[in-house]
């Protein structure tokens, strides 16, 4: 009776509460593993949200209940639904029963909505999203927000993923660009799919991509979701780059937060300007002062020894030198293999002194 009498004030008031259960209407496939499940109230209220925050559902799976949080893959100006994209890992167990089993006609139950990454509500700024895999659900919503808006759009959308028939809501998001040229989409994958043309661009997110990609990301606020190392290496690149990290946003959707207070400290190594270093190199028996922020290469040439360089950007491999002592902040883009890194090269062009360091040259 006391369920009974709050969905009725849920549907008295018009917006969904969670002590109302979800009703699935739609299943849709987005990719191998991965789907869209959208949901109303039997009530009929409408949805209530911030985009980019996340539900926690609770799935009747065999052998017991489990509780599992998504991010909301639809926008809240578009309050009649809402909707969860799913993709199932080795071992899912909640995601997989999702998948096999939850049709429309069904209902579960559901808690939330929560969460706070998400956009401002009425600053119009200049946004760069950055996603992996499914993480890519914030950025669809807040995309799909902006573009229902119609006001002060302007979305640089990059997404990452294995092959091109694994991005999620692909089609989505081409007709939106396709509507607002503000909305700029760069998907970037690692393998093609056998027997397609892809004209994109392959590889993994660099230094580079980033610069080629939004000359601007300066002046972008940058929300970033996906697995943990690849966000950790989104920050490393941006850290790099000089970008001010206050502006700098990201979710992590095996572990959204639901307050500020929770979220995870990040231990990055952020060259400081004003923090002097010391690099010895130890063949030419000389030794440089400099600053945090000054790449090995430059204190080289200042100290007229020669190491030679390519392309200055962590690419070709050309500066490698053995690193016999100290640490760096070194964000290479491919020039360097992980067995040089764990044997103590690294890249002069692309690495700054923490400290002091001793190089062999």
């Amino acid at each position: 009776m006391v369920e009974q009498r709050e969905m009725i004030a849920a549907a008295d008031d018009g917006i969904w509460t969670d002590a109302e259960p979800l009703l699935c209407c739609s299943v849709v496939p987005e990719a191998s593993n991965t789907a869209t499940f959208s949901f109303v109230a039997p009530s009929g209220a409408q949805f209530r949200y911030e985009p980019g925050q996340f539900l926690t559902l609770e799935l009747p799976v065999p052998g017991g209940t489990v509780w599992k949080t998504y991010t909301i893959s639809s926008s809240p100006s578009r309050p009649l639904t809402i909707s969860v994209t799913v993709k199932a890992q080795a071992g899912s167990i909640g995601t997989r029963w999702m998948l096999d089993h939850l049709t429309p006609g069904m209902q579960i139950k559901a808690t939330g909505p929560a969460g706070i990454f998400s956009l401002p509500r009425k600053e119009q700024k200049k946004y760069l999203f950055i996603s992996a895999g499914s993480g890519i659900t914030p950025s669809l919503a807040m995309t799909t927000y902006l573009f229902d808006r119609g006001t002060g759009v302007d979305v640089t959308f990059v997404h990452c993923a294995q092959r091109p028939q694994d991005i999620i809501a692909r089609q989505r998001l081409e007709q939106m660009a396709s509507r607002v040229p503000s909305i700029r989409l760069f998907f970037i994958v690692e393998e093609d799919d056998p027997y397609r043309v892809w004209t994109g661009l392959r590889g993994r997110l660099n230094q580079l991509m980033i610069g080629l990609i939004a000359g601007d990301y300066m002046e972008r606020e940058v929300y970033c979701c996906g697995p943990e190392p690849f966000m950790d290496a989104v920050r490393e690149m941006l850290i790099a780059l000089g970008y001010d990290m206050d502006h700098y946003h990201q979710e992590s959707f095996v572990a959204p937060v639901k307050r500020e207070e929770q979220l995870p400290e990040h231990d990055d190594i952020i060259p400081d300007e004003e923090t002097s270093a010391t690099v010895a190199f130890s063949r030419s028996d000389v030794s440089a002062e400099c600053k945090e922020t000054d790449t090995v290469l430059a204190v080289a040439r200042n100290a007229g020894i020669v190491i030679p360089s390519g392309c200055t950007f962590g690419v070709c491999g050309t500066c490698k030198v053995k690193k016999t002592a100290g640490d760096v902040h070194m964000v290479h883009n491919g020039g360097i293999s992980e067995d040089d890194i764990e044997a103590g090269y690294i890249l002069a062009c692309c690495s700054k002194p923490i400290g002091s360091v001793e190089i062999d040259a």
